[in-house]
């Protein structure tokens, strides 16, 4: 299953949960209603709320179970009768699917070709900093170029959405812990980033960060070790790996991090970009106004951005 967040193009409303029914989106809210009134519990079916949230960071917040009775909802799509709750691409504006998570973690250093063609040794654990949710755009947002830098670079990244509250896990359970999986472009400022021992300067800059399209459930998805991963810059491939050369790999990270940070439900983590990214070109190559970054990732999807500079008319 799908996940997105989106509204009604050019009308006020707050952002829904929908699910991807094909090329539809399915409110999921009002398709649970649907699922509740075909078995006859009207008392529930009108008492949605907290039951079947319709806001993005609400649903999330509330983890698998719900993810879960959304995930029944979809299996059965083809019994209801969602037509008048579906809607094309054209008629919605997707966002980043979770707008305010409480954690961004992400991991730097995670492939050694990497952490190589960045001159730095691979790890002997994993390289944490964090993200703010300032920095969150969708897959139709433009990404913003600060002018407070000069050297804005992409990072195409495999992205956990944590599913439940995750303390101290081991390895052998981690996975149960997620929700799903998404993309994520872990764009960098390398002028503010290198300027300190601290990267986060150069981190989360307002409105340059994209995460979507969607959140893939586990099921979709499968084995997260052998998902091919790229990025497409102006129609040229610049980054292209499979996420099998994670130094440290996705049941390890929430290993790590639960142990040291309790994670929640809806949290989200960057597990790493590959080789390739503009930085370390000869000479070096970086995002300028009006590029287009395109990432893929196997099983999950497809996201494209535009780069827009601050204070263009």
């Amino acid at each position: 299953m799908k996940l997105v967040s989106y509204k009604y193009k050019g009308k006020p409303g707050s952002l829904r949960v929908g699910f991807m029914n094909g090329e539809r989106i399915v409110d999921v809210q009002e398709a649970y209603r649907q699922h509740l009134l075909s078995r006859g519990e009207k008392d529930f079916a009108y008492n949605l709320k907290h039951i079947m949230p319709a806001d993005p960071d609400s649903f999330f917040s509330a983890g698998n179970q719900v993810i879960a009775s959304a995930g029944e909802v979809y299996k059965n799509a083809g019994e209801l009768n969602l037509e008048e709750i579906s809607l094309t691409r054209e008629e919605v504006y997707l966002s980043t699917p979770i707008p305010n998570p409480s954690k961004i973690i992400c991991v730097g250093k995670n492939y050694a070709e990497h952490a190589a063609e960045m001159k730095s040794d691979i790890p002997d654990y994993p390289v944490l900093f964090a993200k703010f949710a300032n920095s969150l755009i969708g897959p139709e947002d433009s990404i913003m170029k600060s002018d407070a830098t000069q050297k804005l670079d992409y990072e195409v990244e495999l992205g956990l959405v944590i599913g439940k509250e995750a303390s101290g896990v081991k390895r052998e359970e981690a996975l149960e812990y997620l929700a799903g999986y998404t993309i994520g472009n872990d764009i960098s400022a390398r002028d503010l980033q290198k300027r300190t021992p601290q990267w986060l300067q150069g981190k989360t800059l307002d409105k340059s960060t994209p995460v979507g399209p969607w959140v893939v459930t586990p099921d979709e998805v499968g084995d997260s070790g052998k998902l091919s991963i790229r990025s497409v810059v102006n129609g040229q491939e610049r980054q292209a790996a499979n996420t099998d050369q994670l130094i440290f790999d996705v049941p390890f990270l929430i290993e790590f991090i639960s142990n040291l940070i309790t994670l929640n439900p809806g949290d989200i983590i960057l597990t790493g970009t590959p080789n390739g990214v503009g930085f370390a070109m000869d000479p070096p190559q970086f995002l300028t106004d009006g590029d287009t970054v395109t990432l893929e990732i196997d099983k999950i999807g497809r996201m494209e951005n535009r780069v827009e500079a601050k204070g263009r008319p």
